[in-house]
Parts: structure tokens; sequence; C-alpha cells
């Protein structure tokens, strides 16, 4: 059975149908889960652009890095654990910033 059985039908007039359409187009969700997010009181976000999951995926690289080099430091007792520490909370706070500014929906 599906989660949502209720289906509401919307009449729109044809400007108001061509922004819907470019506002969902932006947001890459579709338009169920768009008028959802609405629903919910956030507004959906343009899709972010390619080079944003590159970006991300690199990112993520250069934290696993990161966490390599931490092991391997630590094992050899060779690290200052409290710099490290504050640099890697630095670095996920960016990521996190980062997310929030292009990906998550923004609260009404």
């Amino acid at each position: 059975m599906r989660k949502r059985s209720i289906r509401v039908g919307v009449r729109f007039n044809q400007s108001e149908h061509e922004r819907f359409q470019k506002l969902v187009e932006d947001s890459g969700l579709s338009q169920e889960e768009y008028l959802r997010q609405l629903v919910r009181g956030v507004v959906p976000r343009d899709a972010p652009p390619p080079d944003y999951y590159k970006m991300m995926r690199q990112l993520y690289h250069i934290g696993n890095l990161l966490n390599q080099i931490a092991k391997k430091a630590h094992v050899l007792n060779v690290m200052d654990v409290k710099r490290y520490d504050e640099a890697v909370a630095e670095f996920e706070q960016a990521v996190k910033i980062i997310t929030e500014a292009v990906i998550l929906p923004k609260e009404k």
C-alpha cells in the first residue's frame, strides 16, 4: 500500500504553470517532491552546479587522507592531537556550511 493515498489536483493558468515548471526544473526535484517541501515549510533550492559534487568528492577525499595521516602519526606517536582535532573540526564545519548553503532547502 502506498504511504501517500490522498491525491490533490491543482489548476494553473499558463504563466503560473510556466513559473512552476521552471522552479521544479531548476530544483532538480519532481513536481510532487517540490510541492511536499513547500507544504513542510521549506523553500527548495536550485539544484547545485555539476561541479559541486566533484568538489565535495575532493573534499571528502582530503578528509579521508587526513584521517589516514592521523592514524599513522598516532601509531608513531608524532602528532599534536589537539591541533589535528581542531583542524579536522574546522574542515568538517566548512563541509557542513558548504552543504547547507548549496544543497539543503531553506526554512520559510
